[in-house]
């Protein structure tokens, strides 16, 4: 690559987070993960106006996992597109693309079983309905090693860090090394303040190779993370600031892991806590959150735990 590419953010407001997306200034213009229903009207196609671009001529949609908040608006951006971009997406995460219902039931068969709330599939299917602006089969699986060529001398290839979900993909410029990797990197969570991951030990491993394989020049986070002092990150993290990020992501896991061990060894016991049957793991990590607030990633993440603990026996 002989000139350098142009990243430029494209923030959507949703709730009590930012959404982030990325628009790659390349011959073929792509964008890096949609948000919701109204982040491609309402707010890419004016911010790619400032630029001096046209939504219509993105020709490549890059969805670094299923999420409701990082596709909920590719049927609505490649409607915009004229149904000429690509859309691309991990096979492990493509029925959440596919399907509204996958995301419900993916809801009630994790989160619910802690929460107990007995309005939980109607308030989910009504926020998959709101927020994901249509069903739609990819055009482009994925399952990571792929180059992408987005025109002239661009290229951007395909890494499979799950964890996050098992289709959990970072996407690299090649040449310069910018690295989009949605939620795989959650360092001490958003607004929720812990991390979110459905499986542990594919988490880590991901950081290690982001880390030590991949070396981001630019890292760029799919929300406002927070490091150990409760500061967001920036957008975009230089080559020290990543490696900064990812080791206090890898910090905080094994500290998450050592507490989740030690309780499931001696078998969880229901509580009163809001926290129940993790109540212990909490009160060691001093986590005070809300853990029923959407998105709730500590029902996701001490769940996994007890999955690979089950696993293990």
């Amino acid at each position: 690559m002989t000139q350098e590419v142009n990243v430029h953010p494209l923030v959507s407001p949703w709730g009590r987070f930012g959404l982030y997306s990325f628009f790659i200034d390349a011959p073929e213009p792509a964008i890096v993960d949609t948000g919701i229903t109204s982040s491609p009207a309402e707010g890419m196609a004016p911010a790619l106006g400032k630029l001096g671009r046209r939504i219509e001529d993105v020709r490549w949609i890059l969805l670094t996992h299923g999420h409701i908040d990082h596709l909920g608006g590719a049927h609505a951006l490649w409607e915009l597109t004229g149904r000429r971009a690509q859309v691309v997406i991990h096979e492990a995460d493509a029925d959440l693309l596919r399907s509204r219902r996958a995301h419900v039931d993916q809801y009630l068969d994790v989160r619910q079983q802690y929460l107990d709330n007995p309005n939980a599939e109607a308030e989910q299917t009504g926020m998959a309905e709101h927020a994901i602006s249509g069903e739609m089969e990819p055009t482009l699986l994925v399952k990571g090693g792929e180059t992408l060529s987005l025109g002239g001398d661009v290229s951007v290839s395909v890494h499979h860090i799950p964890g996050h979900t098992a289709g959990s993909v970072a996407y690299v410029i090649d040449g310069q090394n910018d690295v989009f990797v949605g939620d795989a990197v959650q360092a001490h969570g958003a607004a929720n303040g812990f991390p979110g991951y459905e499986d542990p030990a594919a988490y880590r491993a991901s950081l290690e190779h982001l880390r030590d394989e991949v070396q981001p020049n630019r890292l760029f986070l799919g929300h406002p993370y927070r490091g150990p002092d409760g500061e967001p990150y920036e957008i975009g993290l230089d080559r020290d600031s990543a490696r900064q990020a990812l080791q206090q992501s890898l910090d905080l896991e094994a500290r998450i892991a050592g507490a989740a061990r030690q309780y499931l060894q001696d078998g969880l016991r229901e509580t009163d806590s809001a926290y129940s049957p993790f109540a212990a793991v909490a009160e060691q990590l001093g986590y005070t959150g809300d853990p029923t607030l959407e998105p709730s990633p500590f029902f996701t993440t001490m769940h996994g735990y007890r999955r690979q603990a089950g696993a293990a026996r």
